[in-house]
């Protein structure tokens, strides 16, 4: 046989062929996950028993479960002395947990404004939605504002009416200087805000009076306090965040000192402390006769706390790039701002999506936190609930209720972590 001959490939296809018998079906799953040598089999069989334990002494429970029930002594009379779920307390309070004190004839405006808030994600987390709809995204901070508290519709609109002034005056100062047009921009802006804004709003509203009945912070409570403190808080603490990491990371003395400052020193005070500072220390700092509102002092600590720890999730990110494409963005001819924007901060991102969303995740349940300072969220709510003489001793199914709600919702950003990891993944591993 010559040397030619000799096939050095395969060049016909294998036919497939059966795996193995023991490799497949339900006695090698259970074999290779849960009962691969003893140590896998006596945790199994402990986790069983737990298990079988739980649904044992929860399924009879939920099972003498009763919904139509006034008061926690006409449920157990329903319940013939048996032990059950009384679900009554929820079908009667849903309304207050959802919105605390909020007008009853006013529920709509909130759930709109809930509404409202996946149209203007959708642009940003999903890449089916058209990008021309970020002119939405841009407009329901205002609107959502303009809905859950009232009043003129020319506040809100005012107020982008500042955010455009400084646009233009920054891109009309931008020649003299970056530092120069910040500078005059935000000048400009907080000039309008304060005495500028009052005039138009009060001409405008007494030529075209557009007007929803006005709603007290105070009358703000349950998963409405906890979605607006915690929907502003995660908005608002990704770019300052972002903002926070590259000072850090400066070459500016002056810059990364006062990041490093406000970073480490956010981080090592608690939560509950900037909130008592938000409610009883802020207004010392204000000038005399200052009416600054109370939810607006909590997302304003909220966002900073949550905006120290996004700015280490995501200089962990930037560490963790090679200095090789900061070196190629410039041999490209990148500036700063763009190779950080086209090249550095995308790949960064990529990488610290996992403990963006946890951080995500901790704000969102911190937000009960707020009832130590007298806010009421659904733990608060909660508490006056079964401080009433109709729900006096009912306790599992408040908190199974609200614990069920914050887990949806966590449980739904998680997912979408995952999902967001696996639509970036660009290598084949």
């Amino acid at each position: 046989m010559s040397q030619s001959s000799i096939a050095w490939f395969r060049d016909t296809l294998l036919q497939p062929s059966e795996p193995p018998r023991g490799q497949t079906g339900v006695r090698h799953w259970l074999r290779a996950r849960l009962f691969n040598g003893w140590l896998s089999s006596v945790l199994t069989i402990m986790a069983l028993l737990v298990i079988a334990a739980a649904v044992n002494a929860v399924l009879p429970w939920l099972a003498n479960s009763v919904w139509q029930a006034d008061s926690l002594g006409e449920c157990r009379r329903l319940m013939n002395g048996e032990p059950g779920a009384c679900w009554g307390v929820i079908r009667e309070r849903w309304p207050q947990l959802l919105f605390g004190f909020y007008t009853q004839d006013a529920y709509w405006r909130p759930l709109a404004s809930f509404v409202l808030l996946f149209a203007a994600l959708g642009p940003i987390l999903f890449k089916w939605v058209p990008r021309r709809a970020l002119w939405f995204t841009a407009v329901y901070p205002g609107l959502a504002f303009w809905l859950i508290w009232g009043g003129s519709l020319w506040h809100p609109v005012s107020a982008y009416l500042g955010l455009a002034i400084a646009w233009l005056l920054f891109r009309m100062m931008l020649p003299l200087g970056g530092g120069v047009a910040v500078a005059c921009a935000s000048l400009a802006a907080t000039a309008w805000w304060l005495q500028g804004m009052q005039y138009l709003v009060l001409a405008a509203s007494n030529l075209s009076p557009v007007a929803l009945t006005a709603v007290s912070s105070r009358d703000l409570g349950g998963f409405l306090l906890s979605f607006v403190v915690g929907v502003s808080g995660i908005a608002m603490s990704l770019p300052l965040g972002v903002l926070l990491a590259l000072g850090r990371r400066s070459s500016m003395p002056l810059i990364r000192v006062m990041s490093v400052t406000f970073i480490e020193f956010v981080r090592g005070v608690p939560l509950i402390t900037l909130l008592f500072t938000a409610s009883l220390l802020l207004n010392y700092f204000l000038p005399p006769g200052t009416s600054f509102d109370l939810i607006l002092r909590v997302i304003i600590m909220v966002t900073i706390f949550s905006t120290a720890y996004m700015a280490e999730v995501i200089r962990g990110g930037l560490a963790a790039l090679p200095q090789g494409q900061t070196e190629a963005a410039q041999a490209l001819g990148l500036d700063y701002w763009k190779a950080q924007r086209l090249v550095i901060m995308p790949q960064a991102l990529k990488i610290s999506i996992p403990m963006i969303v946890s951080t995500f995740i901790g704000l969102f349940k911190d937000t009960t936190l707020v009832v130590f300072i007298g806010l009421l969220d659904p733990i608060a709510l909660s508490t006056a609930i079964r401080a009433s003489t109709q729900w006096q001793g009912v306790y599992w199914e408040l908190f199974l209720f609200i614990g069920g709600v914050f887990f949806v919702f966590c449980f739904a950003m998680s997912r979408y972590s995952i999902h967001l990891e696996r639509r970036l993944k660009t290598d084949h591993r």
